[in-house]
């Protein structure tokens, strides 16, 4: 999945699902768990329609860095904007070399369309993993959760269900051939349909391409959650994402990040590139001249 963003409108099913206490045998439910998980995904799906735009602040985690973005979400795109790196606020020098790295998609369409275009791919590669969900895996109750903050909706019930690779599920291309590979758990909000988090690990080695592109090792773990960020609208909250490979039998895949979204406020739906450059702008500004007290 997220994997780019998962939002989407409430689609209240009005369904209750009760589970015994411990999680064990003997649950009792109008929906089998892979039909909770496939309506989950078809209303995910359906986030593609919600024109809700956030502003909001990205930190992440990774083997070569750490920095922190503010981030606003346009009908251009998103527009990211490092403020810190490795926990330390940019100099002005650095600052500069950041608002002339984000202008040039302003100045230049030729940039913004190319940026357009890989946050396209990069979506399609998401909604093709979401998608194959409901027949990729088979799954089985595995209990309770209440949400948090961060996670879900604050104070909710949500469903535990723990899943394995279906051996009848034939990848349709390389994107969700990793899925075969992998077993874990997921969390879901059966009466607002909505999938709270996945967590996968691969227990075996996945080749793609069959086998002559490369390969992801076994161990290799991703971990998504979402939450409620306004009425009815969720976002991608938190990511973490462990892997190791090849590609094309001599390159090496060495990935380990860690990313935590927060601080989401709506902005206007139909804002420019460039607005959402100002906007940030602006916001950095006020950060900057009003730091929080630590």
């Amino acid at each position: 999945m997220k994997i780019q963003r998962f939002r989407s409108r409430l689609l209240s099913s009005g369904l209750l699902v009760a589970l015994a206490a411990s999680g064990a045998a003997g649950q009792v439910s109008p929906l089998s768990p892979d039909e909770l998980v496939r309506r989950a995904v078809q209303n995910e799906i359906k986030s593609k329609d919600d024109p809700a735009k956030f502003m909001f602040r990205d930190h992440k985690k990774r083997i070569s860095d750490d920095q922190t973005k503010l981030i606003v979400e346009t009908r251009d795109g998103a527009v990211g904007m490092v403020v810190a790196l490795n926990g330390q606020p940019l100099s002005p020098q650095q600052h500069q070399w950041e608002i002339a790295r984000i202008e040039r998609f302003v100045k230049d369409s030729n940039e913004l369309r190319k940026k357009q275009q890989q946050e396209k791919d990069d979506a399609d590669r998401a909604s093709r993993i979401i998608k194959a969900l409901p027949d990729a895996f088979q799954y089985e109750f595995d209990g309770t959760e209440t949400s948090r903050p961060g996670v879900g909706k604050p104070g909710e019930e949500l469903v535990r269900l723990k899943f394995r690779p279906n051996p009848k599920y034939d990848p349709p291309t390389r994107v969700e051939q990793i899925l075969t590979g992998m077993q874990g758990s997921a969390l879901v909000d059966a009466k607002r349909n909505r999938m709270v988090r996945i967590e996968g690990t691969l227990f075996k080695d996945v080749g793609f391409g069959w086998g002559l592109l490369g390969h992801l090792d076994r161990g290799g773990h991703i971990y998504i959650e979402q939450a409620e960020v306004s009425e009815n609208t969720w976002q991608i909250t938190a990511v973490q994402y462990t892997f190791t490979g090849k590609v094309l039998l001599f390159k090496n895949i060495n990935v380990k990040t860690t990313e935590t979204l927060s601080d989401f406020r709506p902005v206007p739906p139909d804002l420019t590139f460039a607005q959402g450059l100002a906007l940030l702008k602006e916001e950095d500004s006020v950060a900057e001249n009003h730091p929080q007290s630590k």
